[in-house]
């Protein structure tokens, strides 16, 4: 059974810090490419920063360029977000996404998309 896990959302001030965690687990993590998603009220779901199976490759929104970074620890199945000089703009429910295993679809076979049951970000002014 898959399962995504996210943790570390909260309350800060603007100016502040949050490290968001997602625990994975029941699929082959390292093949999956692992993204983070916010939704704000209103607005539609948008990506925030992606990373590579590998952890190699990463990209990033522009809003949060210089700001996030995403990273991943493949012997933990788990991948983390780390947000520095928060807005009150990155307040949103914040989502962990797996889509892989990357590459199937070349042979013939299905990608998948999970995605975790979100965490709330507030970032006061």
């Amino acid at each position: 059974q898959v399962q995504l896990v996210e943790s570390g959302g909260g309350l800060v001030q603007a100016g502040g810090s949050l490290r968001l965690s997602c625990a994975a687990s029941g699929f082959t993590f390292s093949r999956y490419r692992m993204s983070w998603y916010r939704q704000a009220p209103g607005k539609e779901r948008e990506l925030v920063a992606a990373i590579s199976g590998g952890g190699g490759g990463r990209n990033y929104a522009d809003s949060v360029k210089g700001r996030f970074t995403i990273s991943r620890d493949n012997a933990k199945n788990t991948v983390y977000l780390q947000m520095n000089s928060l807005k009150p703009e990155d307040t949103a429910v914040h989502y962990c996404n797996a889509h892989g295993p990357v590459g199937s679809r070349n042979y013939g076979m299905n990608e998948y998309d999970y995605w975790g049951q979100g965490t709330q970000v507030t970032v006061s002014s």
